[in-house]
């Protein structure tokens, strides 16, 4: 199948990457020159395990291509994947979808035989009508029909996801467009991975659900984690003792400074909006989105407790900037209103985090960035450990107690065993233990 991706962000890159490597002729469109130049030189502009060999090999196989030139890439596609940002509203919390019609009105202009148009961007209940409203009076001749295929990616595992999903899920009534889509998966059919279609409205919605859900396991076992330490429970012990039911499960029963990246911030607040919308209220998650939102400055806080309550004129090393690990994305990271928070204090702040910092760098510009988490240690009053990195899994104890000046480890991630931390010497602060 001939595909065009247009987007050659995170989601348009990963995407377009795995199709070209399940054999299909693969052009990634954008109108940003520099990251399409970036790309033909072989640059990746995101940081994403395994996906630089993944586009480099299917580059070298002929399969995958970049191009600005949307007549290039448009005029012979089998299928054409929108795969634009669709970023909070400025304003309204409403998802902005201009870049999405604009691509819409663009694949009007040069479709030339039938050809499926497929919303991969998160977008609100009803931009497929639109998208197929905007193409039809753009072009009256044009032969396509509209499919919504969300993206269900893991920033840090998204290639594994993609090639061996959970689900696939393909909104549309149109037989054409269906069994275009099975081809294009049916490279899946070995591993079995189900294939769900279903109307494409109900596609839409299966996004925002599917995440508004996820946010919100993570907040209730926030909430929960807040309770233990009142209590003196182990919110772990808690967390795998309601986990191992199945109708549970463990995952996103992690306790921590709150979530973050491209997904459940803006998404939660689009699937309010569009609730506002259709007058039919959300109030679990209207809650979810308000306690998230509480709980980051509220570990800012908890770093200041564990320093005894003041950290003016002190040095706090934080370990880990990014809004998870293998990413480089700090889009809402919980570490920008953490850092915000001691420094609002009076904290000096001295950073370290793998991949991240460059970018850490545009919200976060008056902090020092070190080379090394050792580095960033060197003579401050307490560390505290963010994001959850593997690099941070084992520092070595007796070092990291030499070069502070107090012996204070902040464990926002819960990822020390406390008693291996107190035997070294260091006052522990966990979250719910």
């Amino acid at each position: 199948m001939k595909i065009t991706m247009i987007g050659s962000g995170y989601v348009g890159l990963v995407s377009g990457a795995c199709f070209a490597d399940f054999g299909h002729d693969v052009i990634c469109f954008d109108k940003d020159k520099g990251k399409i130049d970036a790309l033909l030189a072989g640059r990746i502009p995101i940081f994403e395990p395994g996906l630089d060999h993944l586009v480099a090999s299917n580059v070298a196989a002929g399969r995958l291509s970049f191009t600005t030139d949307a007549a290039q890439a448009l005029a012979d596609a089998d299928a054409v994947f929108i795969a634009v940002g669709t970023p909070s509203r400025r304003g309204d919390g409403h998802a902005d979808l201009s870049y999405v019609y604009a691509a819409a009105a663009e694949i009007a202009s040069y479709i030339k035989r039938f050809t499926v148009i497929v919303d991969k961007s998160t977008v609100p209940v009803g931009t497929g009508d639109e998208v197929e409203r905007i193409v039809r009076e753009s072009n009256p001749d044009a032969d396509f029909a509209v499919v919504s295929n969300p993206e269900f990616l893991r920033e840090g595992a998204a290639i594994d996801d993609f090639k061996r999903p959970d689900r696939v899920v393909i909104g549309s009534d149109d037989p054409r467009a269906l069994e275009v889509m099975r081809q294009i998966y049916r490279p899946l059919a070995l591993g079995r991975s189900p294939i769900i279609e279903m109307s494409r409205r109900g596609a839409e919605l299966t996004k925002y659900a599917g995440n508004a859900f996820l946010a919100t396991k993570i907040t209730f076992i926030n909430e929960i984690a807040d309770l233990c330490e009142k209590v003196g429970a182990d919110v772990q012990e808690v967390a795998r003792g309601i986990g191992l039911d199945n109708r549970i499960g463990a995952k996103f029963l992690h306790a921590g400074p709150g979530y973050g990246g491209s997904c459940f911030p803006k998404d939660t607040l689009a699937l309010l909006k569009t609730a506002q919308d259709f007058d039919t209220p959300q109030r679990i998650v209207e809650a979810v989105v308000a306690v998230n939102d509480q709980r980051k400055r509220a570990m800012g806080r908890k770093v200041i407790a564990a320093c005894g309550g003041e950290v003016r004129g002190k040095t706090i090393a934080v370990l880990g900037l990014t809004f998870k690990p293998n990413t480089d994305d700090m889009r809402d990271s919980p570490a920008i209103a953490i850092v915000q928070t001691l420094q609002d204090a009076g904290a000096n702040i001295r950073a370290f985090d793998p991949e991240g910092m460059e970018q850490a760098k545009k919200d976060l510009p008056n902090i020092t960035y070190c080379a090394n988490a050792y580095e960033a240690m060197e003579g401050a009053d307490a560390l505290a450990i963010v994001t959850e990195w593997d690099a941070f899994r084992a520092l070595d104890l007796p070092r990291v107690k030499s070069l502070l000046k107090a012996p204070i480890l902040v464990d926002l991630r819960n990822i020390y065993p406390r008693d291996a931390v107190e035997a070294a010497g260091f006052t522990y602060t966990a979250v719910g233990r």
